[in-house]
């Protein structure tokens, strides 16, 4: 039976091996391709190839790590599968990307960085290059970890470090627009929390929780569909093509209402034509949001492509504008090539290690359903709106990861004040009445032992009697067990809060450190 178990353990160790050989394989053939392929963009100067290659390798990373965010919540409510999640984020990350990505960038994100303090240009394209290849590693490193953290807080350090390092003095920053940043990392998942936690409450109090339920979704499901129609068209229309349209949010809210009215009555239709296979189970209300959640991954996935590939493209279409003009400029044209690299390197970074941290996002924090996966969606879209019009700095993976957070922790609350209050209140009926059995055996064995005169049937009733009140003791052990643990139900597991937490808190820093050993590294290299 042993060397059974060994040989099993031995195989699967095995396929272990040769599937993480394969990963590394395909991404050094990925990078390996698209240094053969920018080796003469610029002739005589190969350095372009090398930043190329770590703009690939930030590419991949950004889709290991960013991208489960947005399908992460589907496929741990099972409305998708790994693969499909996979496949869809594949796509509309890329037509993200290529479609709607921008042609022109801002070369140093969030504008940290004065450019005019760059002594010599190519101070500028070591520091971008250093940025590069440390918001990547800390990515890489975050990964593994199964942390998701913010690609662009990553990027942001990396810029800032290598900045610090190229200009020689802290006063190159931007230290307003850093607290602007920093501040992010509370109201993003603060804000994504609460209105995950708040659509949520809402559909259970207006569906979950009522007598009818059926009947309570047949006419509210529609509704909270169209909401996120609302949402996800503003967001789109806001986000996902802001590089090709500019419409300002009256605009898009209002193009926003006119989808959801058309989405509203397709779906009211849908559910009616379907309504004899529904009934009042909350697994049958949980179906009528499979669907939306589909179309919610797609368009995350979409906007995400957009917007975040330039967190890989952004410093890359820098290094080739400086290295081709030698200037130092604050937006730069970005060529094909430089976004096909983003594209791609995203798609391939989420087929070959992204599951790993889709899981976590999708069930390793709290269990999810559809309906809670569905608030969570919803309040990622509807945050970024409130946020753009407000000015806050937001980080998609922090509101995500927030709503997730929010759903978990309500779910505790509710159990708490509601359902897990009946259970306390069964089990500390059940604890009481243990007690008075085993109060009632021991006052029932000293007046039998209180008796001066025993009969035969007294002894036997004493014999049992010490049994009885051996075994209640332990009952009353265990039941009294069992009610802390029941007080103590938790359904967000604390573990993995604090990790994600504390990789947030020390993306910056640990992205911007990395960056600057890497310029000093290039500087002395390359002076």
């Amino acid at each position: 039976m042993e060397i059974k178990t060994f040989e099993k353990m031995q195989k699967k160790a095995a396929k272990k091996s040769q599937t993480d050989f394969l990963r590394l394989g395909l991404s050094l053939v990925f990078m390996a391709i698209v240094l053969l392929a920018t080796w003469n963009k610029i002739p005589g100067n190969p350095f372009l190839a090398i930043a190329a290659v770590f703009g690939a390798y930030m590419a991949m990373n950004i889709g290991a790590n960013d991208v489960a965010n947005n399908v992460g919540p589907a496929v741990g409510s099972k409305a998708l599968t790994m693969l499909g999640a996979i496949l869809i984020a594949a796509v509309f990350e890329s037509a993200g990307a290529l479609i709607a990505g921008g042609d022109v960038t801002g070369t140093i994100k969030k504008g940290i960085i004065d450019p005019a303090a760059f002594a010599h240009p190519e101070y500028f394209v070591w520091a971008m290059t250093a940025a590069l290849l440390a918001a990547a590693l800390w990515l890489n490193l975050a990964t593994y970890l199964k942390a998701p953290v913010s690609t662009t807080h990553s990027i942001v350090g990396g810029v800032m470090g290598g900045g610090i390092a190229a200009g020689g003095t802290f006063a190159i920053v931007a230290w307003g627009t850093m607290g602007k940043i920093a501040a992010s990392w509370v109201i993003s998942p603060i804000l994504g929390g609460v209105i995950a936690a708040g659509f949520l409450y809402a559909i259970k109090k207006t569906i979950i929780y009522q007598e009818k339920t059926k009947e309570a979704a047949m006419k509210l499901v529609p509704v909270y569909v169209a909401v996120m129609g609302w949402a996800f068209v503003t967001y789109v229309i806001m986000k996902g093509l802001k590089h090709m349209i500019k419409l300002g949010f009256p605009v898009a809210a209002g193009i926003g209402l006119i989808g959801a009215a058309l989405i509203f009555f397709t779906v009211k239709a849908a559910i009616a034509k379907y309504a004899h296979t529904l009934n009042d189970e909350r697994e049958s209300v949980n179906k009528l949001f499979t669907i939306p959640l589909i179309f919610a991954a797609a368009l995350l996935s979409f906007a995400h492509g957009a917007n975040d590939v330039a967190n890989a493209v952004g410093p890359l279409a820098g290094i080739y504008d400086a290295l081709a003009h030698s200037t130092i400029s604050t937006k730069a044209a970005i060529p094909l090539w430089v976004m096909v690299i983003g594209a791609v390197g995203i798609s391939l970074g989420l087929a070959l290690y992204g599951p790993k941290l889709i899981k976590t996002v999708g069930s390793e924090i709290t269990e999810l359903d559809q309906i809670r996966a569905f608030s969570i969606a919803l309040a990622a879209a509807i945050t970024v709106i409130i946020a753009s019009q407000l000015g806050l700095p937001v980080s998609s993976t922090h509101i995500a990861l927030g709503g997730v957070f929010g759903v978990g922790f309500l779910r505790e609350y509710l159990d708490r004040t509601q359902r897990l209050e009946y259970r306390i209140k069964e089990e500390e009926e059940k604890l009481e009445e243990l007690k008075k059995r085993l109060e009632a055996f021991r006052k029932e064995l000293e007046s039998l032992e209180a008796k001066e005169t025993k009969s035969q049937q007294d002894y036997e009733r004493i014999v049992h009697l010490f049994e009885l009140i051996a075994d209640h003791e332990k009952a009353v052990k265990k039941e009294a067990k069992a009610l802390k643990q029941v007080e103590k139900t938790k359904y967000v597991q604390r573990s993995a809060v604090k990790k994600i937490v504390a990789a947030w808190i020390i993306t910056v820093p640990a992205a911007a450190l990395v960056s600057a050993l890497i310029f000093y590294i290039i500087k002395g290299i390359m002076v």
